[in-house]
């Protein structure tokens, strides 16, 4: 696969003295770059998706008509928790 570059970035001396404190042994400053935007990148999509969804569910309900008490999906939310932590302590 051919690869491609980030733009160059300039950035102030002590916002690259910050990042290369917290670099893990053997990581360059390149790799943690990388890890970074591909850690944002992911995180965004992520964001647009779920978005999407909420915006979508939105419109199911307006055009349904059913809508579900905040109180109540909490407690269901709360209720698949507990199975789960049941599940795990057998």
């Amino acid at each position: 696969m051919k690869t491609a570059s980030l733009p160059s970035l300039r950035v102030d001396p002590e916002l690259r003295a910050a990042a290369e404190s917290v670099l893990k042994e053997g990581e360059t400053l390149s790799a943690f770059v990388e890890t970074s935007v591909k850690q944002q990148v992911h995180y965004r999509k992520t964001q647009a998706e779920f978005i999407a969804r909420g915006l979508a569910s939105r419109e199911e309900a307006k055009r349904t008509g059913e809508y579900y008490d905040a109180d109540e999906v909490h407690a269901e939310l709360r209720a698949m928790l507990e199975a789960k932590r049941a599940e795990r302590g057998r």
